[in-house]
């Protein structure tokens, strides 16, 4: 049963990609990555083996091995990326036993890219231990023990995240706190790269974090070959152990999850408006206009992929000050980072709708109106948020002075983003996200061409909106308050303009092409 689910999973992969000639690509520079990747990581194996030493060894293999877990349990969608085609509730249906159904899912992850790199990759270590056989004879299970258990420990994490006793509001929290993490995880590195190198001699750290991550859980399997070529074999049997128990212990937890998330029965509680009650569309205009954005900004306020955009808006600034300090120049252009990534969100506005977009083509709003209503919205979030960055920023790094050229630039680049992605999102959808899908998960049907779609926009926006930002860099670098002022000027002259012809463009584009925009979401991989 789990050679027939490989069987299927592969023949679905072959569909898809004899369908999409820019997946195929995508596919093959996916391999050639991994082939470059692994030859980078056999070539530093088979010098270490030859130059190094065996402390240096064991320090290489237990810190890399480690990081390699750390990588599945982190980034269980990004960087091991659980096969949107196969998956828990693709298989639900099949006569599979638990046991079965999880065999079959450690399978599909040890036979995608990222599987088949890893194992490749962990096999190689065993060149490390050419020159000690009894340890070389031992790495085999011990890296047998060491690929399982990150396919393991991505699978738990992936069915916590994702799918724990099916309450979206729950994968939804896990999911932003999980995209935290990573998003924090630069600075947390610099942090700790910073203390190595401030403590001296990084090598005698790396070989001390060797010895302290061989007695955890996710460095144990990997320390094994290094005590029995150093002799110490009781300590190579206490971390053996260690490593065979924390693999048997992910097993059952991955076990219960999955009992947890397909045992239990989803209760739904219908909620009843109060009669009368019609929120933010009760408190916008009428008409099509008033009533899209009253649509739009509820998305912004409510809709977990709008929101996450504006949950991490507090996170650039930290991150350009962990990178330049309060007094770069990274962190005093916070604001200019935060109105490009807000601005370019609205690509995927029509997408982000999904079938419900066929609402929109019933209603007989026009194409304009729909552009100034989602324009509407998304400023009614995005200027307020951009403003306040500014202010946070000047008052903590005493820029007071920049403040009205940095206002100038950004808000230059967030109403030209308005105007691109109001034209953008009429040409083309994109397969996003379901609304509560984690944002970890790996959406059918993304491809090479739809992923460059947001860079195509940004540069859009880039060159647009040139005009405002390179005159408030020049206003900042001087010191000059009028060229300061016509930065804040040129930015909301410029972005008005751009705005106008968006809509009005966008808008004939939606009128023309909204009926073939319902019957390409309807495509989309489910």
């Amino acid at each position: 049963m789990v050679a027939t689910v490989l069987r299927l999973r592969y023949r679905l992969l072959g569909n898809t990609l004899g369908r999409s000639p820019w997946q195929l690509v995508g596919f093959i520079f996916g391999m050639l990555g991994a082939l470059w990747l692994l030859g980078i990581v056999a070539s530093g194996l088979v010098a270490l083996s030859i130059l190094g030493d065996l402390p240096t060894a064991r320090a290489v293999a237990v810190v890399g091995g480690s990081a390699l877990v750390l990588g599945w349990v982190l980034g269980p969608l990004l960087i091991a990326g659980t096969d949107a085609m196969v998956d828990a509730g693709r298989l639900a249906p099949f006569p599979l036993t638990r046991n079965q159904l999880m065999v079959a899912l450690t399978g599909v992850g040890l036979t995608g890219i990222p599987g088949i790199a890893t194992s490749v990759a962990a096999v190689a270590t065993i060149v490390l231990w050419m020159r000690w056989p009894v340890a070389a004879v031992s790495a085999l299970p011990a890296v047998v023990i060491g690929v399982l258990t990150c396919v393991v420990a991505s699978r738990l994490v992936t069915t916590v995240s994702t799918g724990f006793s099916g309450r979206r509001r729950g994968r939804e929290i896990v999911g932003t706190l999980m995209l935290g993490l990573l998003i924090m995880l630069g600075p947390i590195m610099t942090g700790i790269f910073g203390m190595l190198d401030a403590a001296g001699d990084l090598s005698a750290q790396v070989e001390r974090a060797g010895a302290i991550l061989g007695w955890t859980p996710i460095g144990a399997a990997w320390a094994v070959p290094g005590d029995v070529a150093a002799g110490s074999w009781l300590r190579a049997l206490c971390k053996l152990a260690i490593a065979t128990a924390t693999l048997g212990l992910l097993w059952a937890a991955w076990t219960w999850a999955m009992q947890a998330s397909t045992g239990r029965r989803a209760t739904r509680v219908a909620r009843v408006a109060k009669q009368g009650v019609l929120g933010l569309f009760g408190a916008m205009p009428t008409g099509a206009i008033g009533a899209t954005w009253a649509r739009s900004l509820t998305s912004w306020l409510r809709d977990p992929r709008y929101l996450r955009q504006l949950i991490f808006i507090p996170l650039f600034p930290v991150l350009f000050a962990f990178a330049g300090g309060v007094h770069g120049w990274l962190f005093s252009a916070s604001a200019l980072m935060v109105a490009l990534i807000l601005a370019v969100t609205g690509y995927a506005d029509v997408s982000y709708d999904g079938t419900a977009f066929a609402a929109v083509l019933s209603s007989g709003a026009s194409g304009r109106a729909d552009r100034w209503g989602r324009v509407l919205g998304a400023a009614s979030v995005g200027m307020p948020a951009v403003i306040a960055v500014a202010i946070v920023v000047a008052a903590v790094a005493g820029t007071w002075d920049s403040l009205v050229p940095v206002l100038g630039g950004a808000l230059g680049l967030l109403l030209v983003g308005y105007g691109a992605s109001a034209v953008a999102s009429a040409l083309v959808v994109v397969p996003v996200p379901a609304p509560g899908d984690s944002p970890f998960r790996t959406v059918p049907g993304q491809s090479v061409a739809s992923g460059l779609i947001v860079f195509v926009v940004m540069g859009a926006c880039l060159v647009l909106a040139a005009p405002a930002y390179l005159l408030a860099i020049v206003a900042v670098a001087t010191a000059s308050a009028p060229l300061g002022g016509l930065a804040l000027l040129v930015g909301m002259l410029v972005g008005a303009g751009v705005i106008v012809a968006g809509v009005t463009v966008g808008g004939r584009i939606l009128d023309r092409t909204g009926p073939d925009l319902l019957q390409r979401i309807k495509a989309f991989p489910i």
